[in-house]
């Protein structure tokens, strides 16, 4: 964790970085663009989940939701990721110390795992699967995965901002 913490102090002193947390109007502009990209991610990704859970959108093949869905949640992972970063970049020394920032980065890599083992395992054969009701165990399993991953990476990005245990 000394490269982090040198690193994360590095980027703190910073003259953009000190631009970025010290901007009247540029940081709450980020914040709100980062909720509402995150907004946009997340109700696709549960609706994408849900079909994959066997619990939602039924009757819809799942090739079908995914061709109509993907396009946009990747459009909210980018705005998401992106502002995400700057914000990181403008309070670098703020999120290193933060339990909740390191247990929501985590989960995020663990969602991003989830969905290239998805692809490159179960959605390989979504042919056999994709109009039934009931998916594959790998694709049950899957969808629940991620739909518990993003929702604690939305709570835990919440919590951030309560870090309790400094």
């Amino acid at each position: 964790m000394t490269f982090f913490r040198s690193l994360f102090e590095t980027v703190h002193e910073w003259p953009s970085s000190i631009a970025v947390r010290e901007s009247v109007n540029g940081y709450p502009f980020l914040l709100t663009t980062h909720v509402i990209s995150m907004c946009l991610f997340a109700g696709l990704v549960i609706m994408m989940d849900l079909r994959l859970a066997g619990i939602g959108n039924l009757r819809t093949p799942f090739s079908q939701v995914q061709k109509k869905l993907f396009p946009w949640q990747m459009v909210g992972l980018a705005v998401n990721a992106i502002t995400g970063l700057i914000l990181v970049y403008g309070e670098p020394m703020r999120f290193y110390g933060n339990v909740f920032f390191w247990v929501k980065t985590t989960m995020m890599a663990l969602a991003g795992i989830n969905a290239v083992a998805f692809h490159m395992i179960t959605y390989r054969s979504v042919a056999a699967w994709d109009s039934s009701a009931m998916t594959p165990f790998g694709a049950r399993l899957a969808g629940g995965l991620s739909l518990f991953l993003w929702a604690g990476v939305i709570m835990t990005g919440r919590l951030i901002a309560y870090n309790w245990f400094n």
